[in-house]
């Protein structure tokens, strides 16, 4: 299985993760938002030409009064960098085999690699109340969401990884074929 960026050909036409709003949003606006907009990047897992899943990742800003206070120590008090992972989805049939633990991990690379390309303190993920779970997993917390909220949909729940915690789990991790973040 590789994982990498969407391409203009890949056939997204078959993904179904059981969430029709990821489902619509990664067949229809993926890669528009990519080629057209450049509003963020798909990352797909893929395999014999076929999608397993998809991460979506953006960069974005987040007010360090929304970071936990024990991630703000020594930060400046401006808007600071953050990797925004926009939506993550799974293919039903593989559901539950770690795919989405995978790619998350993926995610989390990509952050230490902004972190020393462009500067970037951590991760930020709007979870749906069914996933919050699976994001604790992986050490992030919940945010104080300031804006947002919407009486049209379940209202998400907004996390944090920090740098130092991603580089932390890599540090640990370095060597040990076995070990991941997350598990």
């Amino acid at each position: 299985m590789e994982i990498r960026a969407l391409r203009r050909g890949d056939d997204r036409s078959t993904f179904r993760s059981g969430d029709i709003e990821l489902d619509r949003y990664f067949q229809k606006y993926a890669g528009q938002n990519q080629y057209k907009h450049f509003v963020g990047t798909t990352y797909v897992a893929v395999e014999a030409d076929v999608v397993l899943g998809f991460a979506t990742v953006a960069p974005g800003e987040l007010e360090i009064q929304c970071l936990p206070v024990a991630d703000r120590r020594g930060l400046p008090d401006y808007p600071l960098p953050v990797l925004r992972l926009a939506r993550l989805a799974v293919d039903s049939p593989i559901q539950g085999q770690g795919l989405g633990g995978r790619l998350l991990r993926f995610v989390l690379r990509l952050a230490v690699q902004t972190a020393h390309d462009y500067g970037c303190v951590g991760v930020v993920v709007d979870a749906k109340p069914s996933a919050t779970s699976f994001y604790e997993r992986f050490g992030f917390a919940p945010l104080d969401a300031v804006e947002g909220a919407s009486d049209a949909r379940p209202t998400p729940t907004p996390m944090f990884l920090s740098m130092e915690s991603i580089r932390g789990a890599m540090d640990k991790s370095q060597g040990k074929t076995e070990r991941r973040l997350g598990e």
